[in-house]
């Protein structure tokens, strides 16, 4: 770690969040919250929080779960569009048209939603330029998850402006100041939220907070309170699925499948539930279930991660060809979305350097950490650096992604393998410990690498 986390006084956790459960369950709190962003990263796409109003207009203003079918949200959808009919110039229904495309986009990983949100929420404002708090966040959204996080900064400022007793500004406030590696102001942004609104989504992100500052044993405790304050199936299988993804990080498979198999039974079928179990069975050597659970999750929802992850278990697998196939899948999804204006992420870069061409990687690499210098940007950067032969370079980057202390067996990994090629075997061997001490089982492919150097290492020595 080469500087000091950024942290608040006194003991650093959040002080609403020492309650918020309680005064989540004493309150009626206004719902806020899209929040079945499952299987990507968790505040890539902003869409904790966002909706200011789920009410399917369907179904007489009767409010839908969260975690609803895609038929509901296409009666919502179509609930919005013959409102808009029949009532003309109507900001509002236009501003939560143009929320409802965003959400879409993110749970069924279908791009060209967003060009559809984009107009929407545009159409809002033309009828009404100011003081439009709905169309204002959903543009931070919209632009969160096409990753252009400096929109989505200026956006989210200009609804928290218009709405400051609003949870879901502060919520796409912190997401773009996290994205932006400002990670001090998106603390403070999470804790407003916290206090202004102490229910799953909230908590989910005061959760994160601490797990980027390696605090896993805080970020899990304010996840289980994230479990104890939801309100609906989506939000209980959010809790669990990151629930899961706490403990495989922590190289607690076992724990990871039964989060994952408590959220299954609250929300049958949840993609990314689906997907956190596979990691875990993989984890577990249980493969032929993995893979079950990985297409099972691809055949709902087609996430890219989901697609690069079931490729290489089915290369660690030797199953060459069926890797292939995913990997051209991914390809495809990528082309798509790119043409829709989302930005390549650290997903695509890592997956470039492990699978296609180092120069490329660079490049995606060099683009990510300017438009987003967020830790894993940096993470891939160095990867994808370290691959092209190019490990000084690469080391910086390397450290930067590990600087606020997180607790990533891949960044360690990474970063251990940069030390061992610039011939520094000591560092190597310190990085690789604590990356198979975090998550033995962090990656099909990586973790066997790690340990063959590590035997390397000590024949060395």
């Amino acid at each position: 770690m080469t500087t000091a986390p950024p942290h608040r006084p006194a003991d650093r956790t959040p002080p609403a969040a020492h309650d918020a459960g309680r005064r989540a369950r004493r309150r009626h709190l206004r719902r806020t919250g899209a929040v079945l962003a499952l299987g990507t990263a968790l505040f890539a796409a902003g869409a904790l929080g966002l909706a200011p109003d789920r009410a399917d207009p369907s179904a007489g203003g009767r409010r839908t779960p969260v975690a609803s079918s895609e038929d509901a949200a296409q009666r919502r959808i179509e609930g919005l569009r013959q409102q808009i009919r029949r009532t003309g110039k109507n900001p509002r229904a236009w501003a939560q048209l143009g929320l409802e495309y965003v959400q879409q986009a993110k749970t069924t990983a279908d791009p060209s939603y967003y060009p559809k949100a984009e107009k929407a929420l545009h159409r809002a404002l033309d009828l009404q330029p100011r003081d439009n708090f709905t169309a204002e966040v959903g543009l931070g959204a919209l632009a969160a998850g096409r990753h252009e996080f400096r929109d989505a900064l200026r956006w989210a400022r200009r609804a928290a402006r218009t709405n400051p007793a609003n949870a879901a500004a502060q919520g796409v406030l912190g997401d773009a100041y996290t994205q932006l590696g400002r990670y001090r102001e998106s603390f403070e942004a999470v804790q407003k939220m916290v206090d202004l609104q102490p229910g799953t989504p909230a908590l989910a992100r005061a959760s994160y907070t601490w797990e980027l500052r390696g605090e896993t044993d805080r970020a899990r405790a304010l996840m289980r309170r994230a479990l104890k304050a939801a309100s609906d199936p989506g939000d209980t299988a959010f809790a669990r699925y990151h629930l899961a993804e706490l403990a495989l990080q922590a190289g607690a498979p076992s724990s990871a499948l039964r989060e994952a198999n408590a959220g299954l039974r609250s929300v049958p079928d949840n993609p990314g539930l689906l997907e956190v179990r596979a990691r875990a069975r993989t984890a577990l050597g249980r493969h032929a279930g993995a893979v079950d659970d990985f297409e099972q999750a691809i055949a709902h929802v087609p996430q890219p991660a989901y697609v690069i992850a079931l490729g290489e278990l089915q290369q660690a697998r030797g199953n060459l060809g069926k890797a292939r196939q995913q990997y051209a899948v991914y390809r495809a999804q990528e082309r798509l979305l790119q043409q829709a204006g989302v930005r390549d992420d650290a997903e695509a870069v890592l997956f470039e350097a492990d699978h296609g061409a180092a120069d490329r990687a660079v490049e995606l690499g060099r683009r990510a950490v300017r438009s987003r210098p967020f830790l894993a940007s940096h993470d891939a950067y160095a990867w994808a650096l370290h691959r092209a032969g190019r490990d000084r370079e690469a080391l910086s980057h390397a450290d930067r992604a590990l600087r606020l202390g997180t607790r990533s067996a891949l960044y360690r990994y990474h970063r251990g393998m940069i030390h061992h090629a610039l011939g520094d075997r000591a560092a190597a061997r310190t990085d690789l410990r604590a990356a198979l001490r975090t998550d033995p089982h962090f990656h099909p492919l990586h973790a066997p690498v790690a340990r063959r150097t590590l035997t390397r290492i000590g024949a060395e020595a």
